[in-house]
């Protein structure tokens, strides 16, 4: 299993995490929720030397899919999402698009059509190491976290942020299904998992079932 180095960048007009998650040996790099700004992106990827592979989603909402396709025109990349989010990717009303007016996102306001479709378990390798999926819906119907289980690694998206947890409020969300989906399938990871989450600060699993105030939601 090769070294995993992580980089967030904020990005967006609500400070998306996007995340690089790197292979030390080959360069090779998996771009997680590519919220904004394609050509920063771009830019990073040459000053690092690192040769993106594909881009990952947590789900649909256009704070996390800004940059998408601009980077999969320029770069041939495949795009990864949960099956069940085809609708939300696919319709502005819904995934936010129509909430912002800046030049770089309008750029990229297409419907986003993903390469591959995941699946709850399914595992994939597009970058050297596998890479998990785990099925969260709640926040949006189809939302998935990204597991490297050999690294304790997991992205979270809208789902689990530290010492909170996502909003149910838009079209697809599901308060019961959010509450499932982090008690039963994310605090059920080892405690040392690092979590990244779409907004805000990383965490662990072992924290946030310590403090996480989702229990009130049970």
């Amino acid at each position: 299993m090769p070294d995993i180095k992580i980089i967030t960048h904020q990005l967006g007009p609500i400070e998306t995490n996007c995340y690089f998650a790197i292979n030390q040996e080959t360069g090779e790099v998996l771009i997680i929720d590519p919220a904004s700004n394609a050509d920063f992106i771009l830019e990073k990827c040459e000053e690092l030397k690192i040769k993106p592979k594909a881009i990952l989603l947590t789900h649909g909402h256009y704070d996390h899919t800004g940059a998408v396709g601009e980077l999969k025109e320029k770069l041939n990349l495949p795009v990864y999402a949960g099956t069940d989010e085809k609708v939300i990717l696919s319709e502005p009303a819904i995934n936010g698009t129509f909430l912002f007016t800046s030049e770089s996102m309008r750029r990229g306001s297409k419907p986003v059509e993903a390469d591959m479709w995941l699946l709850d378990n399914e595992m994939f390798e597009p970058a050297g190491f596998p890479v998990r999926v785990i099925s969260t819906p709640g926040h949006t119907a189809g939302g998935v976290c990204y597991y490297i289980a050999e690294k304790n690694v997991l992205f979270s998206g809208d789902v689990l942020f530290a010492d909170s947890f996502g909003r149910t409020d838009l079209p697809t969300g599901n308060s019961k299904q959010l509450v499932n989906s982090i008690i039963n399938r994310l605090f059920i990871l080892p405690e040392e998992t690092k979590v990244y989450p779409g907004h805000g600060d990383s965490t662990t699993i072992g924290k946030e079932k310590n403090n996480n105030p989702i229990y009130r939601y049970m």
